[in-house]
């Protein structure tokens, strides 16, 4: 065997002998390098005759073409090698197992305010919203409350500190400001429900420091008190579900609407559980009215030209209502097993057409 063929056969198992990339740099270096064993049979041709030359040089090419040629496939397979480990070692099972319930759901508060807000929406309302900080003028003075009404004593509104002039602010006890803002930004005609979070100084089985309304109102030229009827009745038909609900309006005293009423729907508290439409009992679940003149003169919209209606319900207490629940406290409580029991699946949206529940 001549030395060019056993420099070949030495040099391509010490290539296949290579485990990994480093070791395989090491057998190309001692090759084709600077210093390199072929390298260093290219530089002797310079000493060879002619005749030696036209011998060696084909076999000396041969040879690093072939050694350079191995190094290639090795390097190609032990690449290969290595992203199939990597693979190996770093795969992750996108797969969950099969849960027995869904964990999420959505709280009954939410649940409502989507179907009222749906309801309203197909009426032509649109929903306006304003901050849960509001001062005096907005939240009491602009819907004619006088300085001494009860809402405005300590005892039932949340006050912040005194400014320096003497003014203070406060945490809106209604959502009626979103009103007088409303009214203060756009001309009518104005058809717009408010729904949001208010607080007042109270806490019982039926009542919480935080809880939620939403209001209504309209103003233009034309509104009368049966518009009023008509879009309160077939509020209450959409939401309860029920084609004839019995419903009676009671005259009432709200200092923001003249003349005011209470709104009754017809229930039974047959065996301890309200059921809505039937029986001979009666709930009030809502107050309504025509706005009062001075509440427009407020808002700079002329009272003698423009009238309305407004009306505004508790929306913890519609989902007590159509949803059996007990306890305004456990609303507000966090707890997981009384989240599952009252909530809603996920992504169920409620439509008129698909049905609100």
């Amino acid at each position: 065997m001549s030395d060019v063929e056993k420099l070949k056969k030495d040099l391509i198992s010490a290539v296949e002998a290579a485990r990994d990339e480093a070791a395989l740099e090491a057998v190309r270096i001692a090759a084709l390098g600077r210093k390199g064993k072929i390298t260093e049979q290219l530089k002797g041709l310079g000493a060879m005759s002619a005749e030696e030359r036209k011998v060696a040089g084909p076999a000396l090419n041969g040879l690093k073409q072939a050694v350079g040629a191995a190094i290639e496939a090795r390097k190609a397979a032990l690449e290969d090698a290595a992203l199939d480990a990597r693979l190996a070692g770093e795969t992750v099972d996108v797969t969950l197992p099969v849960r027995p319930r869904h964990e999420g759901t959505i709280h009954p508060v939410s649940q409502v305010l989507d179907e009222t807000i749906a309801i309203f929406a197909d009426m032509g309302f649109h929903v306006a919203e304003g901050p849960h900080i509001e001062d005096d003028f907005h939240n009491f003075t602009a819907l004619n409350m006088p300085p001494e009404h009860p809402a405005r004593q300590e005892h039932d509104t949340f006050y912040f500190n005194e400014k320096p002039d003497g003014s203070r602010m406060l945490l809106r006890t209604h959502t009626s400001p979103v009103q007088i803002r409303t009214m203060m930004d756009q001309r009518p005609p104005i058809r717009i429900i408010a729904p949001g979070r208010t607080f007042r100084c109270d806490s019982d089985q039926t009542h919480t420091p935080m809880f939620h309304q939403i209001e209504g109102l309209v103003i233009d030229e034309t509104t009368h008190l049966g518009h009023l009827k008509w879009c309160l009745e077939e509020f209450c038909k959409a939401f309860f579900e029920i084609d004839n609900l019995k419903m009676r309006f009671r005259a009432s005293h709200f200092p923001f609407t003249e003349p005011s009423m209470e709104v009754d729907i017809g229930c039974s508290f047959e065996g301890g559980a309200i059921k809505i439409g039937a029986g001979d009992d009666w709930l009030e679940i809502l107050g309504s009215g025509m706005v009062h003149p001075n509440v427009l003169a407020h808002c700079n919209v002329d009272p003698d030209r423009y009238q309305g209606f407004a009306f505004g319900m508790g929306l913890d207490r519609l989902a007590m209502l159509k949803y059996g629940i007990p306890d305004l406290r456990a609303f507000f409580e966090a707890d997981l097993r009384w989240l599952r029991h009252y909530g809603f699946r996920a992504l169920q949206v409620p439509t008129l057409g698909g049905g609100l529940t």
